[in-house]
């Protein structure tokens, strides 16, 4: 991708908003049993689309791919739809977003629902 787009600069900066793990942190997430059944519903296995979010975060942003791109925007809105009625005492709710990379406990997770 072209490292001059302004459409997937916005959209790497929304990314990497919304994920609040690092690549690591999401690595070990997503070995342990904790991590459970997959995110997306409708889409794949859950190893392979949290491996592509932590091999994601491992990249640079003008290294970006068109699938970087298709998953940045998938998992941007999957966080921004799901704290819109955050759920944070549900633990199943936070396996969900874990595994997309997003901590809901988080200092830096987003609107309190409190």
């Amino acid at each position: 991708m072209a490292a001059s787009d302004p459409e997937v600069d916005r959209l790497w900066e929304e990314f990497h908003a919304s994920v609040n793990m690092t690549g690591e942190e999401l690595r070990r997430w997503l070995l342990t049993d904790a991590s459970g059944e997959e995110a997306f519903p409708a889409g794949g296995d859950v190893s392979a689309e949290g491996e592509h979010i932590v091999q994601l975060l491992d990249k640079r942003r003008t290294d970006v791919t068109s699938s970087d791109v298709e998953l940045m925007e998938r998992v941007t809105r999957f966080v921004r739809d799901e704290l819109a009625q955050p759920r944070r005492q549900d633990d199943d709710w936070r396996r969900k977003m874990m595994r997309v990379g997003h901590d809901p406990l988080s200092p830096d997770s987003g609107p309190s629902d409190t």
